[in-house]
């Protein structure tokens, strides 16, 4: 178990706890802001992940986000802990703006993919439709230039773009088709990039466009 994760990005120390145990623990703690934070302290990449499903969004603020994603080693805990805290966070819009912005692939792919996630979880009327709309032209332009897991990301927010705002859904399709193939690096797994076209239009058959999630954490 522990190797197949160290393929998927998870770096010591970790115990390699299944996900399916973190989740019962979920269940009995719920939300509990100082041992979410306690436990990612630890450094312990299994901690860190139970630290994201207990977190309490809301309280945490742009420095706890901050900490948490510069302490961040583990690619699971960059593209997926720290981001979901982040969505559900009320910093966590203008925070991911700025992400997005730095060189640095860890912040910048853990910017998207919080873009991506608020866009899951929020209602349109609370989204900014033309700031979306520059985003996904930005990602047009600069999305094959871009770092590593960026470029996995930046796919990720266009999946989520048509897949949770149906207002844009158009949008995000011509933008996957301007991109073409995107190329990243996966390591040694099998794992490949998500085809945006073809994710949008199994949303679409099943009848989801726009259906909003409760939560983004699993």
């Amino acid at each position: 178990m522990k190797t197949l994760l160290m393929k998927h990005g998870v770096k010591e120390p970790f115990f390699g706890v299944k996900i399916e145990y973190l989740k019962s623990i979920e269940k009995k703690v719920k939300k509990d802001y100082q041992l979410a934070k306690d436990l990612y302290a630890t450094g312990n990449a299994d901690a860190m992940y139970l630290a994201g499903l207990i977190a309490d969004d809301e309280k945490m603020t742009k420095a706890d986000l901050n900490a948490w994603l510069q302490k961040a080693e583990s690619k699971n805990i960059i593209e997926y802990t720290v981001p979901w805290v982040a969505a559900g966070s009320k910093q966590g819009f203008g925070l991911a703006l700025e992400w997005i912005d730095s060189k640095d692939d860890k912040i910048s792919s853990a910017g998207w993919n919080t873009l991506g996630h608020i866009l899951a979880l929020k209602p349109d009327s609370e989204l900014d439709i033309n700031l979306i709309k520059k985003l996904l032209s930005r990602i047009a332009k600069t999305i094959h230039s871009s770092p590593n897991r960026t470029r996995y990301t930046m796919n990720g927010f266009i999946i989520a773009v048509g897949s949770y705002v149906a207002a844009l859904t158009n949008d995000a399709v011509a933008t996957a088709k301007q991109n073409g193939l995107i190329m990243v690096d996966m390591g040694d797994t099998s794992c490949k990039v998500p085809d945006a076209i073809v994710y949008i239009d199994k949303v679409k058959a099943r009848g989801s466009l726009g259906k909003k999630k409760k939560t983004v954490k699993c």
